[in-house]
């Protein structure tokens, strides 16, 4: 059997590069503008360092050389101001957390998902913008995000929606979580993958959910370096391999250990809609099959880091798909702003 990913080039941007005033990183979603030929950017930087923003840059996905970045763009509130960070929000404004975008090339709009502000709050959010950063409109969303004001029910902080996927027909859009909801169960363990994530389908059109499924992410893979220290896995993006299947990256950390990066495969079908159920236990619903497709640590790659972008690029000349990740570097100097462009080979 052939792998189904090989490296073509890796490359790294310098830390804490500048760019049109702005300082490059956090970047936590990519996608791929075929029309001209670049890539789309976005920063988790939540207004801290600058406002909410997306960068357009350029990569030749055959080269060690780092992207060249010929746009920053700032999102926009409804009334044409950046959003605010927590220090100088005010009461009932959120202060968003983006995680992924997708260009909906029907339109050149920009889809892009928030984690959500839950310590205000405030649960996971999508959004749909220009290009020039101005707001068209926020979803409505399902209660079960909403964090609960007794603590027992939505969204963790800095749990939320970590990854967006369109169809290829841009018709519908899918919202990964990156862990369970409260009410669905625990957080992954060493020991166990606890409670699902939710996956949930919208019409992009009408903004009508449509479905919903659940995703078990693995136990934590990799092991502090001291028992008892930080250790976590989630969903880190996903990326839609035809009408039905998807690509799904699990992004694990351990103190002292480093990170780990498995990409599954699923089947949306394959699945049981849990959309009307309260709380997601054992024995009340039925969670999506998952196959693995890579294990980043066996891709020749320098480093493993916090890979949370995914999107497909031009294909190649050899008519498979390119795949092209990028790492958050959370600003954090011990962490890289990695690009790395794969072959795809979708017939093992």
């Amino acid at each position: 059997m052939s792998p189904q990913l090989r490296l073509l080039a890796e490359a790294r941007l310098t830390h804490w590069q500048r760019f049109d005033g702005t300082t490059i990183g956090g970047l936590s979603g990519i996608d791929f503008d075929t029309k001209r030929g670049e890539y789309l950017l976005l920063s988790d930087d939540r207004s801290n360092l600058d406002p909410l923003r997306y960068y357009d840059a350029n990569w030749s996905a055959d080269s060690s050389t780092a992207p060249v970045f010929s746009k920053v763009t700032s999102l926009l509130q409804a009334d044409g101001t950046t959003w605010p960070n927590r220090r100088n929000a005010r009461s009932g404004v959120p202060v968003p957390d983006p995680e992924a975008l997708r260009l909906r090339p029907d339109t050149g709009t920009l889809l892009w998902a928030s984690e959500g502000d839950e310590a205000r709050g405030f649960g996971p959010a999508l959004y749909e913008s220009r290009r020039d950063g101005s707001l068209l409109r926020q979803f409505a969303l399902p209660a079960m995000f909403e964090p609960g004001s007794d603590g027992r029910r939505g969204a963790r902080d800095n749990l939320g929606f970590e990854g967006l996927a369109l169809t290829p027909d841009h018709r519908t859009a899918w919202l990964a979580m990156e862990n369970a909801l409260i009410q669905d169960g625990a957080i992954p363990t060493l020991d166990s993958p606890g409670g699902p994530s939710r996956f949930t389908a919208l019409d992009v059109d009408s903004g009508r959910v449509l479905r919903q499924i659940a995703y078990v992410n693995d136990a934590v893979p990799v092991r502090p370096l001291v028992p008892g220290t930080h250790a976590e896995n989630g969903v880190s993006e996903i990326l839609m391999l035809d009408a039905h299947r998807m690509l799904v990256l699990e992004r694990a950390y351990a103190a002292g250990t480093g990170n780990s990066l498995r990409l599954y495969e699923i089947d949306t079908r394959d699945a049981a809609d849990v959309l009307l159920i309260e709380a997601l236990k054992p024995g009340n619903h039925r969670p999506v099959a998952k196959t693995l497709v890579a294990d980043f640590s066996t891709l020749s790659l320098s480093r493993l880091d916090n890979t949370e972008g995914m999107c497909w690029g031009l294909p190649l000349a050899n008519g498979r798909r390119l795949l092209v990740v990028v790492s958050d570097d959370n600003f954090n100097p011990m962490q890289i702003t990695q690009f790395a462009a794969f072959e795809f080979n979708d017939t093992p």
